[in-house]
């Protein structure tokens, strides 16, 4: 008699909230200490005399190694599986903290911000694969929960950068190291259950899978990258330049501009944390359709309309867009099961990557043609969501165990 698959809701254990929650946390941890790059870059170009050249290039230091690496160190923990290996991430970040404190030099900017990138590119993958480990079959609602912490550390660091960092200067980076130590205390004990379950799953039978060929999986792989594309060059939009657009269109100050780029991202933790339960339910491509096609209305209105609209219409997009990321990496997830570290790491160094090249080619634009115009040019972009059409539906194109059994009769 084969072994049950863990796939199989009668056999489900329930989520490990414990686990997820420290995963939330470790996230809500290090993305907070990341966006501190960014946030003290007006305290590193006054004292270095950087040029916005420099500046771009410790973004590159920062987003080269957390997008590059992250899919590279995913395929080897899916080869290799090595517990402890957020601990060591986060060491990466620590060590990352501590040498920006210190730097006195442009070289150790950019050494320090590849440091805490490396951290970042150890840490994203690895704590998906756990994340779906710990799901208890709630695949959405764990992706949800591990990445709503690191929403909402991106949008808590700015302000903790602003409250402590820049009326005390560079050194007052280091107190954040503090907060690296405790996530790498969080994320021992993390390493611990991961070792325990990755035991047991070695003796459990593996994860059903669905009946796609090998041409029909890279095509709908290309059709997730595309959906990623739209959905990050448009996040870029708002959270570089919502501000600066709302400064222009409506000649509001700028106090009041941030109170409006707050309210988006608290519409995107608010998608995140929802959107992957709701796949749970209703299905993947059902949340993907939705959150990037469905908001083409708001963006396509957005350049049109008062402010008091905006507000409504720029915390609609953000809710729905934000939605689609857990859906997308879980439905990645099940497309290739036996790549879990691989695709989580593909697609959230994608997320950053594409962020930062999205950032720096939509400022570009805005050079040439004005804000507004860049507005309005994005507005179209999640009309690709059309192609989610050609997303097979995997809970539909899964075999049955019985089929299974008959396709490999010699298997007890």
């Amino acid at each position: 008699m084969s072994a049950p698959e863990p796939s199989d809701p009668a056999h489900q254990p329930a989520p490990a909230f414990g686990v997820l929650g420290a995963l939330s946390l470790s996230h809500f941890l290090n993305d907070t200490m990341q966006s501190l790059i960014l946030a003290t870059y007006p305290l590193f170009k006054m004292k270095f005399h950087l040029q916005f050249a420099q500046i771009g290039l410790i973004t590159l230091a920062f987003q080269f190694t957390a997008s590059l690496l992250q899919p590279l160190v995913g395929f080897y923990t899916d080869r290799r599986p090595w517990p402890y290996s957020l601990a060591l991430g986060m060491g990466f970040t620590l060590s990352g903290l501590i040498a920006l404190s210190a730097a006195s030099s442009f070289p150790a900017l950019l050494a320090a911000a590849a440091l805490v990138g490396t951290g970042s590119a150890v840490f994203h993958p690895e704590s998906s694969r756990i994340a779906r480990m710990a799901s208890g079959g709630r695949h959405g609602l764990a992706q949800s929960i591990f990445q709503v912490g690191g929403n909402t550390g991106s949008a808590v660091g700015p302000l903790l950068a602003a409250w402590i960092i820049l009326p005390r200067g560079q050194r007052a980076i280091a107190w954040f190291s503090l907060a690296a130590l405790a996530a790498l205390v969080v994320l021992l004990g993390v390493g611990s259950w991961y070792r325990h379950q990755h035991h047991r799953a070695a003796k459990a039978a593996p994860a059903r899978s669905h009946a796609l060929p090998a041409g029909r999986v890279a095509a709908t792989l290309a059709v997730l990258l595309a959906l990623i594309f739209s959905k990050f060059f448009y996040l870029a939009s708002i959270t570089s330049y919502l501000i600066f657009y709302l400064l222009h269109q409506y000649r509001i100050s700028t106090q009041v501009a941030q109170y409006h780029l707050f309210y988006f991202l608290f519409a995107v933790a608010a998608g995140t944390l929802l959107g992957g339960p709701i796949g749970d339910r209703i299905g993947r491509k059902q949340v993907i359709w939705v959150s990037i096609l469905g908001i083409a209305p708001f963006t396509l209105a957005l350049p049109y309309v008062g402010l008091q609209a905006s507000v409504w219409l720029t915390m609609i997009i953000g809710f729905l867009l934000a939605s689609a990321f857990p859906a997308i990496v879980v439905y990645a997830q099940e497309l290739l099961p036996g790549r879990i570290g691989t695709i989580s790491g593909l697609f959230f160094g994608l997320a950053f990557g594409l962020g930062g090249i999205g950032a720096a080619v939509l400022g570009h634009l805005a050079d040439l043609w004005g804000i507004v115009a860049v507005y309005k040019l994005c507005a179209f972009l999640p009309l690709i969501g059309l192609s989610a059409a050609f997303l097979p539906d995997l809970r539909s194109g899964r075999r049955k165990p019985a089929e299974k059994e008959r396709a490999a009769p010699g298997i007890a």
